[in-house]
């Protein structure tokens, strides 16, 4: 006897928090400043040798998922914290989720999804966003902000360092629809190394002992 899909309970998701990424290459304090050495850090190797990897531009926002059950978006989480969807002094995150629907950002299957929430309040909104707007990692990012410069040159960390001196700011580039003359001055933060196995890691542009401004 078949039982109808409307009798059949579905499984919940439980959320995960998203993984606290490690830079590549070994920090150190050097004349009081926490910053990346070109020792690559044990167990990083495969960032610069596997030619699968992507590096994908970094959004610096705050961390946002979402659990889409039965196609819906059912939950919003910060880290392990549940967003209510109704949330009176933070209804930018709401706002933010909705206006990544509206653009149909959240058509994704069932899953935890991760994500960047970016935009006024956020982060001083060094995009200069009008509104606030949720960005998929796995989708958004890995599609539209991948650095088709990556492997072109030597992977040692002086050709590393020299790249992430002129990291184009791909998400600017796309959000202000303009070209790179008008927006080269525009904000971006850093690199996410990503293999196709889902390991992960993070290079940020104040890590580097030459970055000149606030450091995380």
């Amino acid at each position: 006897m078949q039982i109808p899909p409307s009798v059949i309970k579905m499984e919940r998701i439980i959320p995960k928090d998203m993984p606290k990424l490690q830079s590549p290459f070994v920090r150190k304090q050097i004349d009081g400043v926490y910053v990346v050495t070109p020792e690559i850090e044990e167990g990083y190797e495969w960032v610069f040798g596997d030619e699968n990897v992507k590096a994908i531009e970094k959004i610096h926002g705050t961390n946002v998922s979402i659990i889409v059950e039965g196609g819906a978006i059912t939950s919003m989480w910060n880290r392990t914290a549940r967003i209510p969807f109704f949330n009176k002094g933070k209804d930018y995150i709401s706002r933010g989720i909705l206006n990544s629907f509206q653009r149909g950002y959240c058509d994704l299957p069932d899953g935890q999804w991760f994500g960047e929430l970016v935009g006024p309040k956020i982060n001083g909104n060094p995009y200069n966003l009008k509104e606030p707007l949720w960005i998929p990692f796995k989708t958004y990012c890995a599609n539209k902000l991948a650095y088709k410069s990556w492997g072109k040159y030597p992977k040692t960390y002086e050709a590393i360092s020299e790249w992430f001196k002129n990291l184009l700011p791909l998400f600017c580039m796309i959000t202000q629809n303009t070209g790179y003359d008008t927006v080269k001055d525009s904000f971006v933060e850093g690199v996410v190394f990503t293999h196709p196995d889902g390991r992960m890691a993070k290079l940020r542009r104040d890590m580097f002992d030459w970055y000149e401004g606030k450091r995380h």
